[in-house]
């Protein structure tokens, strides 16, 4: 898996740093199906200047900053290195608890059972100043354009399924902390279903690359016009 990595990621990154003038950042963090035991990888590129990688940290850029944030609330999957309780122990029809499933690096109990997003982002916030900040995560907010699942009509034991999956403490931070720009993925088919992938929370721009199609979802945007961001949907070999 280490040498896939390389081949996929880290050798088209190193082929870009060597052609172009201008120096080329990459942000990075994991995603809720990304094993976890792989992350010492991308640490390991960052330290040598590869990426950036950036999950549950905060690093200068130009004149801002970008913090990222890995974890998604519990998931009706088994792998759960990225799952964290969302605000409380609450876990939603369909889902399993972040206290089952499996994990490829030991977690300590007391992490797993207790552990929120909610209380994540708070220590974040704390940082740096958030209206400077571009803030990278996996999960969208909850009860957006952002993160509608395809599970209307669905039922789990005669309980209906919520088709907003994302995380109502990224929804907060989001509409009380006002960022200066939000990135997103981890629902695949939301800007299918909803026609939509980008949302403003007041002064706030939610973006999501999230795509369920072969081709590479990209979105471009200037900090500076956030209002004409763009989405193109590349094909790739």
């Amino acid at each position: 898996m280490e040498s896939l990595i390389e081949k996929t990621i880290f050798t088209p990154i190193k082929t870009i740093h060597k052609m172009t003038q201008k120096k080329t950042r990459f942000f990075v963090i994991l995603g809720n199906d990304d094993p976890r035991i792989y992350e010492q990888v991308f640490i390991n590129a960052d330290t040598k200047g590869i990426i950036s990688y950036v999950h549950n940290k905060t690093v200068p850029y130009k004149k801002q900053f970008v913090t990222g944030y890995a974890y998604v609330p519990p998931t009706p999957f088994q792998l759960k290195d990225w799952e964290r309780y969302d605000i409380s122990r609450f876990v939603d029809v369909g889902a399993v608890s972040p206290e089952k499933g499996r994990r490829t690096l030991p977690v300590s109990p007391d992490e797993i059972r207790y552990a929120t997003i909610a209380e994540d982002l708070e220590k974040l916030s704390k940082n740096v100043p958030v209206e400077k900040t571009i803030f990278l995560f996996h999960s969208p907010p909850y009860n957006s354009v952002l993160d509608t699942a395809d599970l209307d009509g669905k039922l789990v034991d005669h309980a209906p399924l919520d088709v907003h999956v994302g995380s109502i403490a990224i929804q907060r931070f989001i509409v009380e902390q006002q960022p200066l720009v939000t990135l997103h993925g981890h629902i695949h088919e939301s800007p299918r279903l909803t026609r939509y992938w980008k949302q403003k929370f007041d002064t706030t721009f939610s973006f999501s690359a999230a795509h369920d199609g072969l081709e590479l979802a990209v979105v471009r945007f200037d900090t500076d016009a956030l209002q004409n961001a763009t989405r193109d949907l590349i094909v790739v070999s």
